[in-house]
């Protein structure tokens, strides 16, 4: 079963050679069938001349260029949730904050359990996170664990971006609507709400070593609380017509 590993890339050129070598690796020694997309989301450093450049010793590379005027994070996934040509896809930071050695975990998972979503979680037994803001980990522990509360679910890491889906998945939560970071709120609410199968896998995350995140909390807020508020409303107004079709 081959595993699609969507990449968005803005400005890491930096950050690309130590994820990409490191995650072909892994997947190679695991003998894990794979493609390894990167999207280039409009980068202006030289991000494009890098990943030309591993294509050359990286068989399993291929690469997107994400046009404006549609760029972010948001639609330079949604580009590789579009292109993707695998039986499954996880989605991995370019600047190596998720552990490839963690999506291998995550593959077997998926292929032992036979469940539609693997859905990482840095906080559970066994999870780990190194070099975490104070501020932005307070913040995320109290989002996440009011997010389980209020959709009444065992699961409280849904802003973690990590995270693996079968393309019967990908499909059944189409259309996306997230243009900016609350993707990583959509994909997971959406399959939790329209009744796909999932397993928790706790996992490791540490801070980038170079570059800064792309994150603004303050400019993410209301965006994150549209897409909740619309996951809620799907939950218990729209009488299931978006439910999984078993």
């Amino acid at each position: 079963m081959k595993l699609s590993v969507v990449i968005p890339a803005y400005n890491e050129a930096l950050n690309l050679p130590g994820t990409l070598q490191a995650l072909y690796t892994e997947l190679h020694n695991n003998n894990i069938d794979h493609e390894l997309l990167v999207i280039n989301d409009n980068s202006k450093d030289n991000t494009k001349d890098v990943i030309a450049d591993l294509q050359q010793t990286i068989p399993t590379l291929r690469t997107i260029f994400n046009e404006p005027p549609q760029n972010g994070f948001g639609y330079a996934i949604r580009k590789g949730l579009e292109n993707f040509t695998g039986d499954c896809l996880a989605i991995f930071m370019a600047d190596l904050s998720d552990s490839p050695a963690d999506l291998v975990t995550f593959y077997n998972a998926f292929i032992t359990q036979k469940v539609d979503c693997v859905f990482g979680n840095r906080f559970a037994k066994g999870g780990k996170v190194t070099d975490y803001p104070k501020n932005k980990l307070y913040l995320n522990r109290f989002v996440n664990n009011m997010l389980s509360v209020v959709f009444k679910m065992k699961y409280n890491d849904v802003t973690n971006a990590f995270k693996l889906y079968s393309r019967p998945a990908i499909e059944g939560l189409k259309p996306f609507m997230s243009p900016h970071f609350n993707l990583t709120v959509e994909l997971p609410l959406k399959a939790i709400v329209r009744g796909y199968s999932y397993t928790i896998v706790p996992n490791s995350w540490r801070g980038r070593t170079h570059g800064a995140s792309n994150l603004k909390i303050r400019e993410m807020g209301s965006r994150y609380f549209f897409i909740v508020l619309y996951c809620l409303i799907e939950k218990f107004f729209s009488r299931g017509d978006f439910k999984k079709k078993w």
